[in-house]
């Protein structure tokens, strides 16, 4: 297809939108790797486009001692996310965070929990807490908890996953439609995690992957009210050109609104979309963090 030629709003759009994932599967970058290569990218021509360093909270004390082994965060704090996956003790988050509060090189951007009766203990840490989902009934009790708590007045996320793992199947079109619509509805600011690392919906590698632009789009109708049915024909979309044409005519309060919506997603390979979409002419030309 050609390229475009870009649009007015495309900075905002895209604005550190990727978040790190590298550490995670099925990357698994050693985390000495990660925070190494995080930094270079930080300083490289996708750094616009670049959100935090995620790294599991248990490897806090080591991240800590690689930033201030580091010259590079000694002018600007390496910014990361404290993750416990689904199903772990908050333990090791709240220790991360206690650990890293103090620390000039590192400063901990948010932190992601799966929902749990014990979720809200995150809360009270003081930084922006990101909660992973479900699906079916029990996604629609966690929304309504999530919604509780940033009626409070938190800063609190949902989060989906959209990849598959050993224990989580590949939620298709029908999956993703029904959490954007349910989340919109609730009015919650949201973020994904795994699978998408291309800006179109489609077989890559053998495997259904869901597609950013389709998931920008998807968003923004659901934001003027599209339902569940229509977000997921949005979301099966594997015409570039139609994608690239949506996108390209938001302005800028839609764009702004979308953002806050649709906060970021994790990446464990950050330059394949990013990549992508400087080919389709969808980033600016040279990118600062």
């Amino acid at each position: 297809m050609s390229r475009s030629t870009g649009f007015p709003h495309q900075a905002r759009l895209f604005d550190h939108l990727v978040d790190d994932a590298a550490v995670f599967p099925p990357g698994l970058a050693p985390t000495d790797v990660a925070v190494r290569e995080h930094l270079d990218l930080r300083d490289g021509p996708y750094a616009a486009g670049l959100g935090p360093l995620l790294v599991p909270a248990s490897a806090a004390a080591e991240v800590a001692a690689l930033a201030e082994a580091d010259p590079r965060p000694a002018d600007r704090p390496l910014r990361v996310g404290l993750i416990v996956r689904p199903g772990g003790s908050l333990g090791p988050l709240v220790d991360g965070v206690e650990h890293l509060r103090d620390r000039p090189s590192v400063d901990v951007a948010s932190v992601e929990v799966g929902w749990s009766e014990e979720w809200r203990r995150a809360v009270g840490l003081g930084v922006p807490v990101v909660v992973e989902v479900g699906l079916g009934v029990e996604q629609e009790w966690a929304l309504d908890d999530i919604a509780r708590a940033v009626d409070s007045g938190p800063d609190v996320r949902a989060k989906f996953r959209t990849g598959a793992t050993p224990t989580w199947a590949w939620p298709d079109e029908n999956a993703l439609a029904a959490f954007l619509d349910a989340t919109v509805l609730r009015g919650l600011a949201f973020k994904l995690t795994g699978g998408l690392h291309h800006v179109v919906r489609g077989d890559h590698g053998g495997e259904p992957m869901h597609g950013l632009l389709n998931v920008l789009v998807a968003t923004d109708e659901a934001l003027d009210g599209a339902e569940a049915d229509d977000l997921a024909t949005l979301l099966s979309i594997t015409d570039v050109e139609h994608l690239v044409g949506r996108v390209t005519v938001l302005d800028g309060e839609r764009v702004d609104r979308l953002r806050a919506s649709f906060t970021g997603f994790g990446c464990c390979g950050v330059l394949d979309p990013l990549t992508e979409l400087e080919a389709l002419g969808l980033l600016p030309e040279r990118t600062t963090a």
